[in-house]
């Protein structure tokens, strides 16, 4: 089939976020300056550049996450895994401005190093980021999307210890988790490896 998604798609659901997955999820954590804090999940985020390492995350319309980081100009990503998943699902509530969802969730808030907002503490790994810059996309008319999305750069990087083997990530045994389309998810359970081609070998 093929559908103009202005015209609607004629599907029991939108297909669009199942055809663009897996999708890793981005659980930012934010701290306001008067003392607020804030834990929620989005599917919409990555990361785009390894040097320097910066990451995104956007948010379709100014929610707290999106609305501490640009006044704090600082957010955490924490690492979503299996074991986490329930907890994080539960911080995806939709509460009232300035909720703290570590408590709705049971989770506990660990000191970050380099910036304000908390991390997970339960969480495998996370991401200390300051703010690059905040924006909001437009689209084919040139008007600006209801998505604000924030860009930061990588400051510090938490890993557990117990997840490292051989001094790699193990995010099988970490079991990272993904969002995919409806209400989905999946968690790494295998990988394979490919090495990139070299031009002058395979040309013999």
């Amino acid at each position: 089939m093929f559908y103009e998604p202005a015209n609607g798609h004629g599907l029991p659901h939108d297909p669009f976020k199942a055809i663009v997955a897996p999708r890793p999820i981005g659980w930012i954590s934010t701290k306001s300056v008067d003392g607020r804090v804030n834990l929620a999940p989005y599917s919409f985020f990555n990361a785009f550049s390894g040097n320097p390492p910066l990451i995104w995350f956007s948010s379709e319309g100014a929610k707290d996450s999106s609305s501490f980081a640009e006044e704090s100009g600082e957010f955490v990503a924490n690492l979503v895994s299996r074991d986490l998943a329930q907890a994080m699902n539960r911080s995806s509530v939709n509460a009232p401005r300035g909720t703290n969802e570590f408590d709705y969730a049971g989770l506990t808030m660990a000191s970050s190093r380099l910036v304000q907002a908390p991390r997970v503490a339960e969480a495998h790994a996370a991401l200390e980021c300051k703010v690059t810059e905040i924006f909001r996309p437009k689209t084919l008319d040139g008007t600006k999307s209801e998505a604000h999305v924030v860009i930061g750069q990588v400051i510090g990087v938490h890993l557990a210890d117990a997840y490292l083997t051989d001094g790699l990530f193990d995010i099988v045994k970490a079991g990272s988790t993904a969002r995919l389309g409806y209400m989905d998810y999946a968690s790494v359970t295998e990988t394979f490896a490919m090495r990139r081609p070299r031009w002058e070998e395979d040309r013999g």
